[in-house]
C-alpha cells in the first residue's frame, strides 16, 4: 500500500466519522430545542388523554412501533434522541393519568425498561432489513462457518424471532410495571 492510498483511505474514514459526528450533533440540538419548547409536556399530555394507559403499555406500544421501523432500518435517535424526550414523558404521564405522583424509583425502573425495549427491538428488528448491517454481519459470520444463506432467507427466518422477542419483552415489562404500581402506589 502506498502512502498516497493510505492517506486517501484515512481521509475517507475521517469524512465518514465527521459526518456521523455532525448527525449526532444535529440530533442533540434538535432534541434539546424541542424539549425546551414543550416536547416533554406535550408527550405527557397526549398519553394522559388515554384512559387505562399504563407505563408498561406505553413502552410495549413503543416496542411494536420500533420493531416495525427497525425492519425498514429507520432509526429514531435511540435512547437519547427518542426514548428520553418522548417515551419517558409518556410513561410518566401514564402514571399521572392513573392519579399518582411518579415515584423516583419507579421512574428509574421505567428508564431501564424503555431503554431495554429500544435495545431488544432494534437488535432483532435490524436483521429484517435485507440491506442492513445486521443481516450482512450474520451472513458473513455464517459464511465463515461454511453456511451459505441469502439475506432474504435470513430476514424470513428472523421474522418470528423478532416477533417472539418483542412479545416476550412486552409481557415482561407490562407485568413488571403492574408489580411496581402495586409496590409504590397501593
Amino acid at each position: 500500500m502506498t502512502v498516497l492510498s493510505l492517506a486517501a483511505r484515512l481521509a475517507g474514514y475521517g469524512s465518514v466519522l465527521g459526518g456521523l459526528v455532525g448527525i449526532f450533533i444535529i440530533v442533540m440540538l434538535v432534541t434539546g430545542t424541542l424539549e425546551r419548547n414543550g416536547l416533554r409536556e406535550a408527550a405527557a399530555a397526549l398519553i394522559g388523554k388515554f384512559k387505562g394507559a399504563t407505563s408498561g403499555l406505553v413502552i410495549g406500544i413503543y416496542g411494536v412501533m420500533r420493531s416495525i421501523f427497525a425492519a425498514f432500518n429507520v432509526g429514531f435517535g435511540g435512547v437519547a434522541g427518542f426514548v428520553r424526550p418522548v417515551i419517558m414523558p409518556m410513561a410518566e404521564g401514564a402514571i399521572v393519568a392513573q392519579g399518582y405522583e411518579p415515584n423516583e424509583e419507579h421512574v428509574e425502573e421505567l428508564k431501564g425498561m424503555a431503554s431495554g425495549m429500544e435495545n431488544i427491538t432494534w437488535f432483532f428488528g435490524q436483521v429484517l432489513f435485507v440491506g442492513g448491517s445486521g443481516g450482512l454481519l450474520v451472513q458473513s459470520t455464517l459464511a465463515g462457518l461454511g453456511i451459505e444463506v441469502e439475506l432474504a432467507q435470513l430476514a424470513a427466518i428472523e421474522i418470528p424471532v423478532c416477533i417472539i422477542a418483542t412479545v416476550v419483552a412486552i409481557v415482561f415489562y407490562v407485568i413488571k410495571d403492574r408489580k411496581m404500581i402495586q409496590k409504590y402506589y397501593k
